[in-house]
């Protein structure tokens, strides 16, 4: 940690170069302007961040993406402001105009608004939920989200394809009108299921790693043969009290197994007749829960489980139907254009069923990686607002009032990946958390008020009391590598930190490759990654350690602990322990507020004492925003709905730039 007058000379010199920041920032964003060419000024333009992967809402999990997915389409429910209370966030009805929750709180029942319309102009329905929530848990959609749906009945078992002998099970052939695409699918089948063939397992204990083992027995899965019988069917309805015909099928083709088996693509449990998610009718959707879930309506309000346009999706497949001029969406806005590097432009949405409340006509999000280069945009009147602020000028913007700074929901993290060695060892990854100061990270290199995070879950949820992972310690630290085999580093291989591109990423990163360097003698490469490219690195696990950040999805623990479940999509460390899933699960299905927080508690300990991921502070959101920009309230979890922001001309000022880039 620097002392008093080390920062007094950083500070100095952060003075000193400011002006000439400024100066290239105007000299970047004339560029900027120019090199996109000439575009009618929006009526507001904000920076997005970096560019974004998808408009999908099932298949992405970043904050620009979220900003962009809650503007175009909208879900049963959405997050807005509290009226009474404008900086917190609650779930309000949206296309759903109510609904109603039984004495057991476990049936949902949501009445659609008759006055919902898809941007096309056709009527959304109660169906177009069902189809999109069977969409977003299918396993082919491999959606890093599914697990908020698993609340519902049945619905993890269809996510992982768990079926049993005398389930009923739907069947798809391998008939798609285009093989590469899972939707359309092809021909379903359902039925009975009357047995499960598996041939002798193979064996694993040799496997390298998890990730081998899983392949293993992946392929092995390949090879098992379903007994089903198949029932009757009539324009798609299932006659479950018939007859039905037995048939064998595998998802592998091979007319050598015994017995004759016709090829399928998936076995699945059937959707309709098993999955807590159902129709009645066009305007109602019921859901039913398998426990209470206090924080549902928060989940439903979340953009993964908005509707996706069937008709849509099957005509153009993934991912083109998600491009400008094929998406059908439902959002207050549609999406215009996108020009990639460059921006979204969006526009309100005439069929959005309260289309009246939209006060801005035209938006610009602007794909923007560089933090220096936002702040240019914004100081010469391009833009109004942007959501990062570069770490070495926040103390010079700090006392202005279109700064506005606010706790979040939200820790700064490492990621390890338990499967490569030495990081499979839990004593070499104590040692390097226990060598992270993260007082000297806050206080030199963010500076914003950020808080150094020995837990997880972040600070502020009532009720309940955080696991703590170990504290800064060098002794303890050079005594774990000890023994681990790495007295003084001897033999510890060089590792590599992994961030996606960012100034602030790489400062952290710099500042624990120096701590690890001197307080263990272990040598730190840096390799940045553009954020498509980054995601896919650590998804598929080609990394050593990674930067990450995780929002809280609502005002919870679990939204924070539940991800770490062994196989979850966002676990992405290969980390596994039983015991942690086992009180996962057992907080979910606990109805008493103060016993499941404990268990939960009990879980994030496991969790720090483990120690997959490494906590390095919980965030303080950073936006600066033009005084004419009104209803924009700084809250926990940082989400600012396009919907409500508008432009108060009243309130600008004549000496302010012109917004847009002209």
């Amino acid at each position: 940690m620097p002392t008093g007058t080390d920062e007094n000379l950083m500070m100095q010199t952060v003075r000193k170069i400011f002006p000439y920041v400024v100066l290239l920032g105007c000299l970047l964003a004339m560029a900027w302007a120019i090199s996109f060419g000439n575009l009618p000024p929006a009526d507001f333009t904000f920076v997005n961040g970096t560019e974004i992967q998808s408009v999908d809402p099932a298949r992405v999990t970043g904050a620009p993406e979220g900003r962009i997915i809650r503007a175009i389409f909208e879900g049963l429910y959405r997050s807005l402001p509290r009226e009474e209370q404008p900086n917190e966030l609650e779930p309000q009805p949206a296309v759903a105009e109510s609904c109603t929750i039984s004495d057991d709180l476990k049936t949902y029942t949501f009445q659609i608004r008759t006055t919902a319309r898809w941007s096309d102009g056709t009527a959304i329905t109660a169906h177009d939920f069902v189809w999109s929530w069977r969409r977003f848990l299918h396993p082919e959609t491999a959606s890093e989200y599914s697990f908020q749906l698993h609340y519902v009945v049945n619905a993890d078992k269809y996510t992982a394809a768990t079926v049993e002998p005398g389930d009923r099970v739907e069947i798809e052939l391998p008939d798609r009108k285009k093989p590469d695409q899972t939707f359309p699918r092809g021909t379903i089948l359902a039925g009975k299921l009357v047995t499960i063939h598996k041939p002798p397992q193979p064996e694993v204990s040799h496997a390298g790693n998890r990730k081998e083992k899983q392949k293993l027995l992946a392929n092995w899965r390949e090879r098992w043969i379903y007994k089903v019988e198949v029932k009757p069917m009539s324009e798609g309805e299932v006659d479950w009290k018939s007859s039905g015909t037995v048939r064998d099928f595998c998802k592998i083709s091979n007319p050598h197994l015994t017995p004759v088996t016709e090829q399928c693509l998936h076995v699945l449990p059937h959707f309709e007749s098993q999955v807590g998610i159902r129709a009645t009718d066009d305007h109602q959707l019921v859901v039913q829960l398998k426990n209470p879930t206090p924080y549902f309506l928060d989940l439903v309000a979340f953009y993964p489980l908005y509707p996706v346009n069937r008709k849509c999706v099957e005509t153009h497949g993934t991912p083109a139907w998600t491009k400008p001029h094929n998406i059908v969406s439902n959002g207050p806005f549609v999406m215009k254009f996108r020009r990639i590097r460059d921006r979204i432009r969006l526009q309100r949405n005439p069929e959005y069923w309260n289309a009246s409340s939209v006060q801005t006509q035209v938006i610009d999000a602007l794909a923007v990686n560089s933090d220096t280069t936002q702040l240019n945009l914004y100081e010469n009147g391009q833009v109004d607002w942007i959501t990062s602020i570069p770490n070495s000028i926040i103390s010079e913007l700090k006392d202005r009032s279109d700064l506005l700074k606010s706790p979040m929901l939200t820790t700064y993290f490492y990621r390890v990946n338990v499967s490569r060695p030495p990081f499979d060892d839990v004593r070499v990854r104590q040692a390097l958390n226990a060598t992270i100061n993260k007082r000297e990270i806050v206080d030199s290199v963010t500076r914003a008020g950020q808080i150094p995070a020995r837990s997880f879950v972040p600070p502020g949820l009532p009720g309940y009391d955080p696991g703590l992972s170990g504290a800064f310690n060098v002794k303890v630290a050079r005594q774990l590598l000890a023994d681990a085999g790495y007295p003084e580093a001897r033999g510890f291989p060089k590792i590599q930190i992994l961030y996606n591109t960012s100034e602030g990423h790489r400062d952290i990163a710099e500042v624990v490759q120096r701590q690890w360097k001197n307080h263990l003698g272990i040598e730190v490469e840096l390799k940045n990654l553009e954020w498509g490219v980054y995601l896919d690195a650590v998804r598929t696990g080609q990394y050593d350690i990674a930067r990450a950040g995780w929002i809280g999805d609502y005002p919870d623990p679990n939204t924070f602990l539940d991800m770490f479940v062994t196989d979850r999509p966002t676990n992405q460390t290969g980390w596994s322990d039983s015991k942690y899933d086992e009180l996962i699960e057992a907080a979910a299905a606990e109805s008493d507020s103060t016993v499941r927080l404990d268990i939960l508690r009990r879980a994030e300990q496991i969790l720090m004492d483990q120690q997959p991921i490494m906590p390095i502070y919980f965030y303080v959101s950073l936006n600066m925003v033009r005084p004419y920009v009104e209803n924009f309230y700084a809250n926990i979890q940082d989400v600012h709905p396009l919907l409500i922001l508008q432009i108060n001309p009243a309130h600008m000022h004549d000496n302010l730039p012109r917004r847009g880039l002209q």
